[in-house]
């Protein structure tokens, strides 16, 4: 699964219609409703849009014919493999109908335009583990976890005889990192996951 590394945008005429796609990176519905509303033009015909969120998703026509425009904007999202983001393809009508193929093709191809030219990052799961270690290997351990592709130290807490780490480490990687942690130290560090 991959996001949208930063907002991208395409516009194209279709018909004198002009369509414009802006897609985005979003956290969470309230994210993507706020998405919705700042890249929404008042004065254009239609706003139609789409986002998924995990298992959440939710699209809408605003106007058109049903499952013209919101569906297919989705379509070009699930198309591409995309979660946590959010598009909207603004038209404004130039006069002459396009019917529901067409339709169906101008917002569904101005989505997967705007979408394959995003940049995109990987989406990473990851799982908090606290990491309890002495002074004495504090300095490798904390080397050792930067080294790691996708693993996050989010905090630090000293103790009186060293140190308790809250890291981030990718979900398909837990084990070896908890491995190399307690090789490293001989056994000495403790890595404890949430139950």
């Amino acid at each position: 699964m991959f996001t949208l590394a930063h907002p991208e945008s395409f516009a194209q005429d279709i018909k004198k219609s002009r369509f414009l796609a802006v897609a985005g990176p979003v956290a969470d519905e309230a994210g993507a409703k706020a998405f919705i509303a700042a890249h929404s033009d008042a004065g254009a015909n239609h706003n139609c849009w789409a986002w998924r969120i995990g298992q959440s998703y939710r699209f809408s026509d605003d106007g058109e014919p049903s499952g013209t425009a919101g569906k297919p904007i989705l379509q070009a999202l699930d198309g591409q493999n995309l979660d946590n983001v959010a598009v909207v393809v603004t038209r404004w009508f130039g006069g002459i109908l396009l019917g529901s193929g067409g339709l169906v093709r101008a917002y569904g191809g101005t989505a997967a335009t705007c979408l394959r030219a995003a940049a995109k990052t990987e989406i990473v799961i990851s799982v908090e583990a606290k990491i309890t270690c002495g002074f004495a290997d504090l300095a490798i351990v904390q080397a050792r976890l930067a080294a790691q592709p996708g693993v996050r130290i989010i905090a630090e807490t000293f103790t009186a005889t060293g140190a308790e780490l809250l890291a981030a480490l990718p979900e398909a990687d837990v084990v070896a990192i908890m491995r190399m942690v307690v090789d490293l130290t001989s056994g000495r560090a403790l890595v404890a996951l949430p139950d």
